[in-house]
């Protein structure tokens, strides 16, 4: 393994490499935009911050009773009273106040996500006629949620999506809090929803079904957003993305050589899956979350070599199947 170290991230291999995955030219498909679908993205940070009175807020609660219990858990309180004091306190909370103003500045315009969003759930409904479109909120969290997903609700916590230079921050580690500013927020939806058509075999608990799974997510993701970078997709940069790809066969032969894919220890297969600044069992240099980007490639093959449709691709659960009809093998570097 000492060869595979030294090499990782070599100057001269990065500058031979080009940063994306796929260099040919992106359109998006003017037939599936063409559809008409009910999408709506309501504002409700300005609506709960507008409110005054515990009168305004029982009237939210009301109109809005899918956020009411399905965000702010209307169920678990004593009573109605006790929820409507809460959303008192934060109204009056001056570091709230300033979060809100910040957000109001930086999230004005909101029509970027809006279209993209659009023209995802159109991707979605284009393969997945069955997918419901959800009804879409905005709202500010105070750092205590990114993104909420139920079967028919989405809500996008905007203060999580302020600038990476903003003053107010969530209390994440910084190779995670780098992934949330705004052109993550669409991918990141689209990402989680793939959990709905991700068919998977709960029996099998290897580190080669974690990377599939993923695999297939972060696939159906650029499936659904074409001409989106794959850097915000996977998050990592696209000097990452680069040197990853210059050293596949280094990554390949890691994992192959230390018998990885078919290995079932929780606490490795989270050393290759997990959430992580790096993958130090490789190099610290080396980007967390390898096994997934792995897998994606995987998937990819199988894809491209097996010419699946993203539904099939999607509803097979067999992820030993997928890895030996992709014919997998690392990409030649020149």
């Amino acid at each position: 393994m000492k060869l595979l170290r030294l090499s990782f991230f070599s100057l001269a291999i990065l500058l031979l490499f080009s940063c994306e995955k796929k260099s040919e030219e992106c359109k998006l498909d003017q037939e599936i935009l063409d559809q008409n679908i009910d999408l709506e993205i309501t504002r409700l940070e300005d609506e709960f911050f507008q409110a005054e009175t515990s009168e305004d807020f029982e009237f939210l609660i009301e109109k809005y009773p899918d956020f009411a219990e399905g965000y702010l858990g209307r169920s678990l309180y004593a009573s109605p009273d006790s929820l409507i004091s809460e959303l008192l306190a934060i109204h009056q909370d001056s570091a709230m106040n300033v979060l809100y103003d910040s957000v109001k500045v930086n999230f004005q315009d909101i029509t970027d996500i809006e279209t993209d969003l659009e023209n995802a759930f159109k991707y979605i409904k284009h393969y997945f006629p069955e997918f419901q479109i959800p009804k879409v909120y905005t709202f500010l969290s105070g750092f205590n949620s990114d993104l909420i997903l139920t079967e028919d609700m989405i809500v996008i916590g905007l203060d999580y999506y302020l600038p990476p230079t903003h003053s107010f921050q969530p209390d994440l580690p910084r190779y995670m809090a780098e992934r949330y500013d705004r052109p993550y927020i669409v991918p990141m939806i689209v990402t989680a929803l793939s959990s709905q058509f991700n068919q998977i075999n709960p029996q099998d608990n290897t580190m080669l079904a974690e990377m599939i799974y993923y695999g297939k997510a972060y696939h159906f993701t650029k499936a659904i957003m074409p001409c989106t970078s794959d850097q915000y997709i996977i998050g990592y940069t696209e000097e990452e993305i680069a040197e990853c790809y210059a050293n596949e066969e280094y990554i390949w032969a890691h994992f192959v050589e230390n018998e990885l894919l078919y290995e079932t220890n929780p606490f490795d297969i989270t050393k290759y899956i997990g959430e992580a600044p790096f993958t130090d069992a490789i190099s610290t240099k080396a980007p967390g979350r390898l096994g997934r980007w792995l897998g994606w490639n995987i998937v990819d093959d199988y894809q491209f070599n097996q010419d699946v449709t993203l539904p099939e691709l999607m509803d097979n659960a067999n992820a030993e199947e997928i890895f030996r009809q992709s014919g997998y093998r690392p990409r030649p570097q020149n």
